[in-house]
């Protein structure tokens, strides 16, 4: 098994004042939709430090989101900079009722389509803006999902800790149960891990701290309809699948992605391991071309696309995204 290699840290931005308000608004956004509490006719709500979410009288001043059963959460305010920039790319995301589900997938690329080097050097392609984004989707999630190499080569925490949120469980696919119990999501204790394997693999029932869970494979491979519907059944409903290359390309062809994400860093790797990885169409008509959104974060730029809307659906536009977060 190798290493996980050195990496020099990165400073990565905190949000300003503007946009960190934003956020708090956000997570009090999330936890009302999860928890079940959305109200049943239209209402504005204020962000508050404490609970996230204050809701309004129809006349009061400082409204900062809306929420109308009918479509939804929108901006109630003009809010700019920054904080309308968060509000643009993270409403969408959110939950309208309890039991809604949502996978979404993320990779962080080069210009030439690689997301680590040959020897597996991955920290960091992209730049902070989206290791910053990162934490925000595991916060807006139930479940952070990575591959067997990506906890190899990088040892990553998958934690929440450059934003307010809470930790989802972190749950690590590897059919094969190679990896050391060594590494830091089954040792740490920050936050319920899950290590899927294939069924019939031997072993004790946890490794460290973290659970193990054994679901169908095929050919050596995870069934990964069956992995979702095992996590859904645990009541992770919103999945975040963070990588690698080949895990996020396996969920994609198998139609199991709500949403993909792909930032792409103005970098040239010139050779490495790829990122996306999927069956070629016989002709350019036939390959995907979903809806997509674009948002700047810092120098990269970054796709958010529906791959299993209809073909010919809107995009989104584009969004000068997070460009501002320092």
């Amino acid at each position: 098994m190798m290493a996980a290699p050195s990496a020099v840290a990165r400073p990565v931005p905190s949000l300003g004042a503007e946009a960190a308000t934003a956020w708090l608004a956000l997570l009090g956004a999330y936890h009302l939709a999860r928890r079940g509490t959305l109200p049943a006719d239209t209402v504005t709500f204020a962000a508050d430090e404490r609970l996230g979410l204050q809701p309004l009288a129809e006349a009061a001043t400082g409204a900062l989101l809306a929420w109308a059963p009918e479509s939804g959460w929108q901006v109630a305010s003009p809010v700019q900079g920054e904080a309308r920039a968060l509000l643009d790319l993270y409403l969408p995301l959110l939950p309208r009722h309890p039991g809604e589900t949502l996978t979404l997938g993320h990779l962080g690329q080069s210009l030439d389509g690689y997301i680590a080097t040959a020897r597996g050097e991955s920290c960091f392609v992209t730049g902070p803006e989206n290791i910053l984004h990162l934490h925000c989707l595991r916060a807006l999630c139930d479940a952070v999902l990575v591959g067997a190499e990506t906890v190899a080569a990088d040892d990553p925490r998958l934690t929440t800790r450059l934003v307010p949120g809470d930790n989802p469980v972190r749950v690590v696919l590897d059919p094969r149960r190679r990896l050391p119990v060594e590494r830091r999501v089954f040792q740490d204790g920050a936050a319920p891990t899950l290590l899927v394997c294939a069924e019939g693999q031997p072993g004790p029932g946890r490794l460290g701290q973290a659970e193990v869970l054994a679901v169908p494979a095929h050919q050596g491979r995870l069934r990964l309809d069956a992995l979702v519907a095992a996590l859904h059944r645990r009541g992770l409903r919103r999945l975040f699948v963070e990588g690698g290359g080949l895990t996020v390309s396996s969920f994609l062809g198998a139609g199991l992605l709500d949403r993909l994400q792909v930032a792409v860093a103005p970098l040239l790797i010139g050779t490495g391991r790829r990122g996306l990885s999927l069956p070629a169409p016989d002709a350019l008509g036939d390959c995907l071309r979903p809806p997509c959104r674009v948002f700047r974060m810092g120098a990269d730029i970054l796709f958010d696309s529906e791959p299993r809307a209809k073909p010919g659906g809107e995009a989104g536009g584009v969004s000068p995204g997070l460009a501002r977060i320092r």
